[in-house]
């Protein structure tokens, strides 16, 4: 399979996990189906990669090599196909969980779906920037609901 046969499935992939984050019904199973099939699969993926180009036994693509210690050696890491999707893999598992988890505590706080929409999609497109306004937004919720509580 090529670097760019396996970069689009992995969008592809992450990208169903969206929809069913944004448009299914919430319950156990559809979460579970997306935590699973989607976050634990992305990751999986990562790890096997990672391993493979650890241990030598998946070619990159590229002169590989590199390090996550400078930003030279993290250039290095991402200038072959392999490392390029290996690094795009990451994001889409994390930004797939902050998704996930995002929903999940909007649903707990009782936040509306259309109200959760612009953060899903923010952490879809631009996760850290998705996971900073929804922290900022659910605070005021968070703490009145744990005032109630009290």
């Amino acid at each position: 399979m090529s670097w760019d046969t396996l970069f689009l499935l992995a969008n592809y992939w992450a990208f169903g996990g969206w929809i069913a984050l944004a448009f299914l019904p919430r319950g156990p199973k559809i979460l579970a189906l997306i935590l699973y099939m989607g976050v634990f699969l992305l990751s999986l993926a990562y790890a096997v990669l990672l391993i493979g180009f650890l241990t030598g036994t998946i070619d990159q693509g590229g002169p590989g090599g590199g390090s996550f210690t400078t930003l030279a050696g993290v250039m290095k890491l991402f200038a072959t196909p392999g490392g390029t999707t290996l690094g795009w893999i990451h994001y889409l598992a994390f930004d797939l969980f902050t998704g996930l988890w995002i929903a999940r505590d909007a649903d707990n706080k009782g936040f509306s779906r259309i109200v959760q929409l612009p953060f899903l999609f923010l952490t879809l497109m631009v996760g850290p920037v998705g996971l900073l306004a929804w922290l900022a937004v659910r605070e005021r919720r968070a703490r009145a609901k744990a005032k109630a509580q009290s």
